[in-house]
């Protein structure tokens, strides 16, 4: 099964992954690949694989990515060959993508199980932002923008999750892995 998780920035995706990967280490999680700088406590390899944008745009043209997008200034892309090579021999796929990634996959493999995470409010997706302390106000007034046109788009997602507890959202997740939640 190929499971795409996505939502705004600053939803929680992140932490649901690390927790789905605590609790069930046969999932297997596609890093994608990122040509902005790395923050700190990022770990390239885990976060992102970080590439120069010359490189990035090398695996591009030759085809290497599943999806890939222009986001904010920088290159984000899946690269394919590692989810070809793991969906064909039989393993459980997680990605999580921006929104407009994961509609790209759902073009691409129309079998692939979206699942969008929405946070509880604007206002607290601004909070969450805001404490992460990673964005200048302009682009944090850019990344709530862009999460408002990106809430409107749920609908064309399997599954809508609200982020509003860690716990219970990793448990809805986890069911729609194992095949126990429908949409």
């Amino acid at each position: 099964m190929l499971v795409v998780l996505a939502g705004p920035s600053g939803v929680g995706k992140g932490s649901i992954v690390r927790e789905l990967l605590a609790r069930d280490p046969n999932l297997w999680f596609s890093v994608s690949m990122n040509t902005r700088a790395q923050r700190p406590g990022e770990q390239d390899g885990v976060d992102y694989w970080f590439v120069s944008r010359a490189d990035f745009e090398r695996i591009r043209d030759e085809g290497g990515f599943l999806e890939w997008f222009q986001v904010y200034d920088d290159l984000k892309g899946t690269p394919k060959a590692p989810i070809d090579e793991h969906l064909a021999a039989g393993d459980d796929v997680l990605l999580e993508l921006d929104v407009q990634g994961a509609l790209r996959v759902r073009n691409l493999l129309p079998e692939a199980v979206l699942v969008f995470v929405a946070p509880p409010s604007l206002e607290e997706l601004g909070r969450r932002l805001r404490e992460r302390g990673t964005e200048s106000s302009e682009a944090l007034e850019r990344r709530l923008g862009e999460a408002e046109r990106e809430l409107a788009r749920a609908t064309e997602f399997d599954h809508v999750v609200v982020n509003d507890d860690l716990e219970r959202v990793v448990t809805e997740v986890a069911g729609i892995l194992s095949g126990s939640s429908s949409p």
